[in-house]
């Protein structure tokens, strides 16, 4: 029988300041929401409410602020409930992540200034990147693949 996939990747921008609250057995949950631009010409949108727990909520409250730029990567969650006010079953979907990156740099500008940080394991480790610059254009001898 095939394993269930819940996963979600977003891209957008933050509709408003991220925050914060504290559960009674003290765990950090920052809430926040973002817009993600259809690709359509009439400039529509849609909006996602996005939880963070712990530490990553911890870097989401530090680094982020409304207009900012992120993506989004976590699973659905749906909870439902019964209205008090009206006795009504109400429910909502949100985006619980596990990895938030900051793709704005610290004044907001696309790229400019310091490099952003990243929530990730990833963000400490040494980029081994190739840059167009060490890419010559000789043509590749097949005998030196390994394989």
């Amino acid at each position: 029988m095939a394993r269930s996939i819940n996963q979600v990747i977003l891209m957008g921008r933050l509709t408003r300041d991220p925050e914060q609250r504290t559960t009674t057995t003290g765990k950090t949950i920052v809430s926040f929401s973002i817009a993600v631009d259809r690709q359509t010409q009439d400039d529509q949108a849609d909006f996602f409410n996005i939880t963070a727990w712990e530490k990553l909520g911890d870097l989401v409250m530090q680094y982020l602020s409304k207009g900012r730029r992120v993506l989004v990567q976590g699973r659905l969650r749906q909870d439902s409930w019964d209205d008090k006010e009206s006795g009504q079953k109400r429910s909502r979907v949100e985006v619980t992540a596990t990895d938030v990156t900051f793709l704005d740099g610290p004044s907001g500008g696309d790229s400019q200034g310091a490099p952003a940080p990243r929530s990730s394991s990833a963000a400490s480790k040494p980029s081994n990147d190739v840059t167009p610059e060490d890419i010559d254009d000789k043509p590749i001898d097949l005998s030196e693949i390994p394989f």
